[in-house]
């Protein structure tokens, strides 16, 4: 049996004020038995990690670099996030692919980074709704889990976490029904199985489109979605607890 993972997605929110009031509010309240995880803006990891320090809660970067050091101003690198505790980096989301011109390829040497500094990279893949209404959502995440698959050693790839993130469904209030995740769920695992029947069994495949407590619990029946990647609901203790509570 996987165990659900909720993970929260702050994107580009917060102040100091903010995530101590969250976080407090969060560690007040009885913790669900589902694992939970929170991505901060970069200049709140370090206070999110003292809060949480004696917490099941985890804690990941919404990003890092490609490379592990050198001349790259204003980028921050795996080893630097293992350095300050951090046990996760969330690659590839819908934003960065689209405002920041990430490719799949770099994706893939972002996830070697973050393995090779012994964190967990959550891989986010997903359609467009154009891509979706042509019928092309399994051709477009099959394309960009497929680097990964294909360059990652298995031992790598046991470690990964992948996000489906249907870009029309994020921040929109559109959600893909239960069937529509689950399908492509499906097809992801299928796709890993190729590889290693194990392995997919193992692998943790999150739904991150507009998740809230009033869907939750029928996204996360469906048999591969092992939890979501959580946005604006995340930044309310209570939705993201609720969330959590209907993961188990």
């Amino acid at each position: 049996m996987r165990q659900k993972l909720v993970a929260g997605n702050w994107k580009m929110h917060g102040s100091q004020q903010m995530v101590k009031h969250l976080l407090e509010k969060m560690l007040s309240q009885q913790a669900p038995s589902a694992k939970l995880l929170v991505f901060p803006p970069y200049p709140y990891l370090s206070q999110a990690i003292q809060l949480l320090a004696k917490s099941e809660i985890g804690i990941g970067a919404q990003d890092c670099s490609q490379a592990d050091e050198g001349a790259y101003t204003g980028e921050v690198s795996a080893k630097m996030l293992a350095d300050l505790g951090v046990s996760h980096v969330l690659l590839g989301h819908s934003e960065r692919r689209q405002y920041h011109a990430e490719t799949d390829a770099l994706v893939l040497e972002k996830a070697k980074r973050v393995l090779a500094a012994d964190l967990i990279p959550v891989v986010c893949v997903g359609e467009t709704l154009a891509q979706r209404e042509a019928g092309e959502t399994n051709k477009v995440v099959l394309q960009q889990l497929t680097p990964l698959i294909e360059k990652l050693t298995l031992a790598q790839l046991q470690k990964v976490v992948v996000a489906y993130e249907p870009v029309w469904a994020i921040g929109t209030g559109l959600t893909a029904t239960p069937e529509q995740a689950q399908e492509v769920h499906a097809f992801l695992r299928s796709v890993v199985a190729k590889v290693d029947k194990e392995l997919a069994a193992k692998m943790l495949f999150l739904y991150g489109g507009s998740m809230k407590p009033d869907n939750a619990a029928s996204l996360l029946k469906m048999p591969d979605i092992d939890g979501g990647l959580i946005g604006g609901a995340s930044l309310d203790a209570d939705q993201f607890l609720a969330i959590g509570k209907a993961a188990e």
